[in-house]
């Protein structure tokens, strides 16, 4: 019997990097070809670049009470995960209060 979901793998498996001050309660991954579609017709709400490392974190408004996390890396490479917007908005002060982070203009 086949099942459709993530096998060996439980909600809370879903991580953002270390460097980001905070953490989200169901953080579901996003594939890249997901992320991707979604965020080009979502708006962005606000981006901050991690002054040591050079990645950046963004938050794209997707429905009334979704959000979606992009994350670049120096080099390029994007991953996107998406969150209950009352999660995160609670949180994103924490960006701006953070000394290794700033908010992108």
């Amino acid at each position: 019997m086949s099942s459709h979901g993530a096998r060996g793998r439980s909600p809370e498996s879903a991580r953002l990097p270390g460097a980001v001050p905070f953490t989200v309660p169901a953080l579901n991954r996003l594939s890249w070809e997901l992320g991707s579609q979604v965020v080009s017709d979502a708006t962005l709400v606000a981006e901050w670049e991690h002054v040591t490392s050079g990645r950046t974190l963004a938050v794209y408004d997707v429905t009334d009470h979704t959000v979606v996390l992009g994350v670049r890396t120096p080099v390029g490479r994007q991953r996107f995960y998406g969150a209950a917007k009352d999660d995160v908005e609670s949180k994103r002060s924490r960006l701006d209060d953070a000394d290794d982070w700033r908010r992108c203009e």
